[in-house]
């Protein structure tokens, strides 16, 4: 698994990556500005400097400071998923003492009696042109995946140096789940949960191992298309099995779902 990063929850990427625009952009005006013609030229360019850099801070201050982001209405969502998420119980004193990723079970049940474990059921309701091992097996041998997280399309095709580019992803993830509440739940809860196909995904593998045990506080699927839908589940299963969500956690699955108005609740997948 993944280190979970402990960075603020907007993504701090994106940040970088603006601040390396503002330098590429100020290297262009600081040229221009050396061989404007006069001070005309020279008062416009400024001018222009200081509106890029006004339009800059608007955009990420309300990303940077939570208390500017509320007055500006940039955690503020409609439709069945905000306000979902506005029922679940915020808890900002996780921990994840005693946490073992083996007291979930999974991939050992095989609840629909077909002979396969959670994760061939994935794939098998994932992947498109599914092939199986063969006629009576439902191991599935190959398949393609139209990946959410990174809107790549991967061709699966199973083997030991190859099965690992497709991996089932708990979207609530086992760690975040036991932190959240899942920490005092019995034996039979905590398989439920670790084999529920509601909260399980075929997805890239390098993208999996990325997000780790990450909360939405401190990943995303780079496939922006997907993040919407993505949020809207968690909040799926944090709400089907009690879950907690930090403060940070609600703030940025309430940004994600502002762009998104009326953003749905998943139906329940199986």
């Amino acid at each position: 698994m993944a280190r979970k990063n402990n960075h603020n929850s907007y993504n701090y990427r994106n940040i970088e990556q603006d601040v390396r625009d503002i330098q590429q952009a100020g290297k262009r005006f600081k040229k221009s500005w050396i061989n404007a013609d006069g001070p005309l030229e020279r008062i416009l360019i400024l001018l222009v400097v200081v509106a890029v850099i006004g339009v800059t801070i608007g955009l990420l201050l309300p990303k940077v400071n939570p208390t500017v982001g509320e007055i500006t209405g940039e955690y503020t969502a409609t439709g069945t998923a905000a306000e979902t998420l506005e029922k679940l119980t915020v808890d900002d004193n996780p921990s994840k003492a005693g946490y073992d990723r083996d007291a979930f079970g999974f991939r050992e049940t095989d609840d629909d009696g077909n002979g396969c474990d959670v994760r061939e059921d994935v794939l098998a309701r994932d992947l498109t042109d599914v092939q199986y091992k063969n006629s009576r097996s439902c191991q599935v041998a190959s398949g393609t995946l139209d990946d959410p997280y990174t809107g790549q399309t991967i061709q699966f095709v199973r083997g030991v140096k190859t099965s690992s580019a497709v991996q089932i992803d708990h979207v609530v993830a086992l760690e975040n789940a036991w932190q959240s509440g899942a920490n005092t739940w019995d034996h039979a809860k905590l398989y439920q949960f670790g084999n529920d196909m509601y909260n399980l995904l075929a997805v890239d593998g390098p993208a999996n191992q990325q997000k780790g045990s990450a909360s939405a506080a401190y990943w995303l699927p780079t496939n922006s298309e997907y993040r919407c839908d993505y949020v809207a589940r968690q909040i799926g299963v944090k709400d089907k099995y009690g879950l907690t969500v930090t403060t940070q956690e609600k703030r940025a699955m309430l940004s994600v779902l502002h762009g998104c108005p009326a953003q749905e609740l998943p139906a329940n997948r199986s």
